[in-house]
This record gives C-alpha cells, structure tokens and sequence, in this order.
C-alpha cells in the first residue's frame, strides 16, 4: 500500500469515526432534547393556556346553568390534547429543528447556530461529514422517543380511563339507587298545582345563592356526582345524600313550587269526586280537623307540605268559625299537601278538591289530569240531589231540605259521567278502591220521611232507591267502603271531635291500602260510623 493509499484510508476512517461520534452524540442529545419538548407540551396540553386568556377547550356552560363536570367531558378533552401533543411534538421538532435547520446547515457545510463567518475550508469539510450521522441520529432519537412517549401515553389512557369509570360507576350507582328507592317506596311525585298535574320525574331546583339560576338536571350525572357548581360560583347538592331536598325545588313544567316531601315521600293522590254544593270542601275541612285530632291524641303525625297548605287550612277554619260554611269551590282548586305519619312512615296525602262543574262532561274530565295518578277515589253522594230521593220526602220536611242547599247534580248522573273517562285515564294501574261518604247527615236525621242512616249505609242508599248506584261502585271499583258524616258538626264553632274523627275515616282507610298503618284507627271508631265494608 502506498502513501497515497493510505492518506485516504486514514481520512476514511477518521471521517467514519467522526460520523459515528456525530451519530452517537446526536441521539444521545437530541433523544433527551425531544423528549422534554414533547413532555413539556403534553403538560402544557393538560393546563390553562395563560392567565386571564380564554380557552377555547374548556367546556362551555350550555343551557344548563351549572358547570360540566370535569370527569364528563373535560377529562377527555384534556386527555386527546396531551396525547396529541405527545404525538405531534417528536416528530414536528425533528423536522422543524433538526433535519429543516441543523442538518440542513452541516450539508451546507455552515455551523447549526449560525452562519458562515470564522468557518475555514476544513471546518466546513467535517460539518459536511457530521451531516449524515446527525440526520441518521435524529431520526434514531425521534424513533426511540415516540416508542417510549406512546408506552408512557399508553399508560395515561389506561389511567385515564380506569378514573373515568370509575366515575360513570359512581353516577350509575347512585341514579340506580336513587331510582331504586323511588319504585320501592312506590314515590311519584306530581305537580300538585291547576293546570297541569304533571309526573315529576325530576324537579327543578333554583339556586338560592343567585335566585336566578334553575337547575333542571339537578342529579348525578355530566355535572357532578355528590354536588354541581352554578355558573354564580354557588355549589349546590346533587344527591338526597348530599341535602337536595333541601333546595326549594319546582314543577319543570309549569315552574311553580313542590312540597319538599315530594321527592322523598310516597304520594297518596285522592280525589274527591263529587257534584257542585254536595259538600266537598265541608268535608275536606272535616277530613283535616280529623287527622288533626287523631294527631292530638298521638295515634299519627300531622303536618302540612308547605306554608301555602297550612295557611289555606288557616283560611277554611277561620271561614267555618266565622259562618259556618265554606265557600264553594272556585276554579280548579290545586291539591291540599298533608304529610300523615304512622311510627317510622309517613305519606304525602294529595287532597283534590275541583270544583263539581270541572267534573261534567267528558271533555272537562278529560281535563282533570290529576285522576290518572289517583290511588283511590273519595266519592261524595249528596242524596238530598237525587230526584227519587226528593219525591219521597214530605212537605213538612222540604224547608230542612232546602236549607241544606242540595247538589246541581245527583250522586248517579255524577258517577255515570266519572266512571268510563277514570278508567281511561288510569289504565293498566287497573281498579282503585272508592270511599263513599254521603255527606249532610246532621240534615238527614232531621228528615223524618227518610228511613235514618244506619250503620249499614250501602243498604241504606239502596233502601232509598240508589241501590243501583251502589251496583255501580262494586263492579267500577275494585272495593269500596261506606260512610255517613256530617262535615258541619266536625268543624267550625263547637266541632264534636268524633265526628271529626270519623270523617277522617275514609281517608285514613285509603292510606291504610297503601301500606301506612292507620288501619287500627278506622276499625276502633267511637261508636261506629255507619260503616260497612266490601
């Protein structure tokens, strides 16, 4: 080998040992260089954009006025921003940086970091050779970072996922359990207001901080699990565990107020079905002053839904100790809300009292929504409206009757105009049990040509010539139960208590049906009510 060959076999090996070293220093170098570029811009990716900047990936309050939850949307919106930046950041730094700028440079055999300037002819001859082994370095180092970064993201969506599960478990469980718990205790809550008497599966719920924010998916769910955050900064419970029968809660449908126990009690809806002036809203009062004694007495518990039922209460018994009636019905009269407990258990009695005009014709009853969630009827017979009942009574005893100011329309003419709309709108719920209460007795016994009511009342109203209504009510209904009351001597100046006692029997018999425990309380009645069982 002659000289000449072995210059050139020296500057080839010193060349390849340049190359080399370049390829070794560039991976080493630029592996640890892309990979804190591409962590720091997956982290930037995980947090704000700057301080007083909007951005655009948070998740913006939509018509619900409360913030999505992080774990909903969030998570995964931050989660495809850090991936994407871990993803995109490599690669876009290798080409940008290193083969665009550093390798672009040694091939033109100028410095990375600057021009040409102070760079001889051999200087620009091994920036020429470091060329190939940095680009070859590069690409190396990038290879290396994305297969580590892509384990270490793989990893992340693992987390990330197993958080978000865990999260959807959470809201599953307790909508579950909250669901659960509602068709256990058979709770179904409806708006009580005229007008509409819609099924409130879920209330609106305004924000007591700013009173103008209402909250319409006030559950676990896409804006929190225990607690959701109004857009004023007010955090509001989101479970019965956390206190949400605590927020003053509304219809959805109408945006009138709902009783507090109307989420969390069994709702009994009892209708008193009845002609104008046959004496419903006298025996609702009656019905009142009678849970209040058996209250008194501390056979039950009693309290009134909200403020606006204690002081309609408060109004109807200052009417009755004034003069002795109540006014008629005016309007569609929404429903009483009484809250009668027995021991650990307690039901929110829906007491409707429509006037008797809302309840003639089919098209007006059709109206009356609140017959579909009915657990029971209170039927009301005014038997003085009758027309066989009133040719049977003398002359001498037409100036009583009159004065007890009989019905527009007899008990019959009334159920035949309730009986096939009601079964249409309850439906598959199939029969209901049916209180008949004829009312007016204290006017009854004063009519002496009328047999007086006995303690059998069905075969009393047959005797007087209903007995096809009382047909009627045992094949319509799927039982039925008797009573004769006088509403007017259980209220107002001077009220008897048992016979306060024993208008409240029929309610309490339909309470008894749906489970409270108060059916001790019908059967041990102070000298029996006239009642006879079917």
């Amino acid at each position: 080998m002659d000289g000449g060959d072995l210059t050139w076999l020296i500057v080839v090996v010193v060349a390849a040992v340049w190359a080399v070293t370049a390829l070794a220093v560039c991976v080493f170098r630029a592996f640890w260089t892309l990979l804190a570029a591409t962590s720091r811009a997956a982290v930037a990716a995980l947090g704000p954009l700057g301080a007083g900047r909007a951005d655009p990936r948070v998740v913006p309050i939509g018509a619900e006025p409360a913030h999505p939850s992080y774990w909903a949307r969030q998570l995964w919106v931050d989660t495809a921003g850090a991936v994407g930046a871990g993803l995109r950041t490599p690669w876009q730094l290798w080409h940008r940086h290193w083969m665009k700028r550093v390798v672009a440079r040694l091939f033109q055999r100028r410095r990375p970091t600057g021009g040409r300037r102070g760079v001889n002819a051999f200087t620009r001859t091994w920036l020429w050779l470091a060329a190939p082994g940095t680009a070859l370095g590069a690409t190396v180092a990038v290879l290396l970072v994305a297969v580590l970064h892509a384990a270490a993201l793989l990893l992340f969506g693992v987390f990330v996922a197993v958080l978000w599960a865990g999260w959807a478990v959470a809201v599953g469980v307790l909508r579950g359990a909250e669901r659960a718990r509602l068709l256990l205790f058979r709770i179904r809550p409806v708006c009580p207001h005229p007008g509409c008497h819609r099924p409130v599966p879920l209330a609106a719920h305004r924000c007591p901080h700013c009173a103008t924010a209402t909250h319409r998916e006030l559950r676990p769910g896409r804006y929190g699990v225990f607690r959701h955050t109004c857009r004023c900064g007010k955090r509001l419970p989101a479970s019965p565990l956390t206190g949400r029968d605590r927020v003053a809660a509304e219809c959805p449908s109408c945006d009138r107020p709902l009783p507090p126990a109307a989420a969390t009690t069994r709702v009994v809806h009892v209708p008193l079905i009845g002609a104008s002036s046959s004496g419903k809203t006298m025996l609702m009062a009656a019905v009142v002053a009678g849970l209040r004694s058996w209250a008194t007495s501390g056979r039950l518990t009693l309290d009134y839904a909200s403020d606006a039922d204690r002081h309609d209460s408060a109004l109807l018994d200052r009417r009755l100790r004034d003069d002795d009636w109540a006014l008629k019905t005016q309007g569609d009269q929404r429903a009483w809300m009484i809250l009668v407990g027995k021991g650990r258990r307690r039901r929110l009695l829906y007491l409707y009292d429509p006037m008797g005009e809302a309840l003639q014709g089919a098209d007006r009853l059709r109206e009356q929504q609140y017959l579909a969630h009915a657990d029971g009827v209170l039927f009301v017979v005014d038997v003085l409206a009758d027309r066989a009942v009133r040719q049977r009574i003398a002359d001498a005893d037409g100036t009583v009757a009159a004065e007890a100011r009989p019905a527009a329309q007899g008990p019959v003419e009334t159920f035949d105009g309730l009986s096939g709309e009601l079964t249409a709108l309850v439906g598959r719920r199939g029969k209901l049990p049916v209180a008949v209460v004829v009312t007016k007795r204290d006017v009854l016994d004063r009519i002496a040509s009328l047999p007086p009511a006995g303690a059998e009342v069905d075969t009393w109203l047959t005797a007087l010539g209903l007995g096809g209504l009382v047909r009627n009510f045992t094949h319509q209904f799927r039982t039925a139960r008797y009573w004769s009351v006088s509403a007017f001597t259980a209220t107002g100046t001077g009220a008897l208590d048992p016979e306060g006692r024993r208008a409240a029997e029929p309610v309490l018999w339909l309470l008894a049906r749906s489970g409270l425990r108060v059916g001790a309380l019908v059967d041990a009645r102070d000298g029996g009510a006239g009642v006879r069982g079917r």
